[in-house]
């Protein structure tokens, strides 16, 4: 799992392309289709920024925001000032989740999933989603496929630029495990003209569908919805983005 320590502080500017209001209505229209109750407490896996946490609040929900990263966390803290929302976030490390009572919707995005190093890390996480999630709880997840990491990012080499930053994006492939080791360049044009040079190294590991689906058996999850792409297709064997939904089947005490 990467520290983001450098990458954090750019991560909105490189990440402009997305948009976080139409993904956050996406995982919206997902919820609706299998939850119908109202004041749902959300748990933003994997937060980031907040990027996510801040749309998923102005939709209604009572949202938690958890990431590792305290970096990432503090831009999160500044956004949520900014914004006046209530969103409560914790610096924990997703394997280890401690929750305060049971959620009723998790949501983990952006192939944080992928970040895990090991098959054993994912069971933790889905273990620990488990434990704290109500009976019949949503936990929405997506991952970047096989096919993305082989295909996609393998060793290629991405550059992007702002008005702030150029950062140099090299992928690495290793392809007897499909993890990608991803280092990242970052020149900062200072107020003297001159650029600044730091960096930061990450790596994302992909996940056969059969292995996912195993841990999920395993942790008590039962599958109502796999989807291709953030549509509600089928995965296609080109697809770059499978998104899960699953029902948390594991009775707590007092059900």
């Amino acid at each position: 799992m990467g520290g983001y320590s450098v990458f954090a502080r750019y991560y909105d500017e490189l990440t402009a392309n997305i948009n976080y209001k139409k993904r956050a209505e996406y995982f919206h229209e997902i919820i609706r289709k299998f939850k119908k109750t109202e004041n749902n407490i959300l748990l933003d896996l994997a937060c980031g920024t907040g990027s996510i946490s801040e749309e998923m609040a102005k939709l209604g929900y009572d949202v938690i925001g958890v990431d590792n990263s305290q970096e990432m966390l503090g831009i999160a803290i500044d956004k949520k000032f900014d914004s006046g929302l209530n969103i409560q976030y914790l610096c924990q490390d997703m394997r280890y989740i401690d929750m305060f009572g049971t959620i009723d919707i998790t949501i983990c995005a952006l192939d944080s999933i992928n970040h895990l190093f090991s098959v054993d890390d994912v069971k933790k996480v889905f273990e620990k989603v488990s434990l704290f999630s109500e009976y019949n709880g949503l936990f929405i997840f997506d991952i970047n496929t096989i096919y993305k990491h082989r295909k996609i990012l393998a060793d290629n080499t991405f550059t992007y630029e702002t008005d702030n930053v150029y950062c140099i994006w090299e992928n690495s492939l290793n392809k007897n495990t499909d993890e990608v080791k991803m280092n990242l360049e970052f020149f900062e044009l200072e107020e003297n003209g001159l650029y600044s040079r730091s960096s930061d190294s990450f790596s994302e590991k992909a996940y056969s569908e059969e292995i996912i689906e195993k841990l999920l058996a395993e942790t008590n999850f039962e599958i109502i919805g796999k989807y291709g792409d953030d549509t509600f297709e089928y995965p296609s064997a080109t697809c770059q983005r499978i998104i899960y939904t699953t029902r948390c089947k594991l009775m707590k005490e007092g059900y």
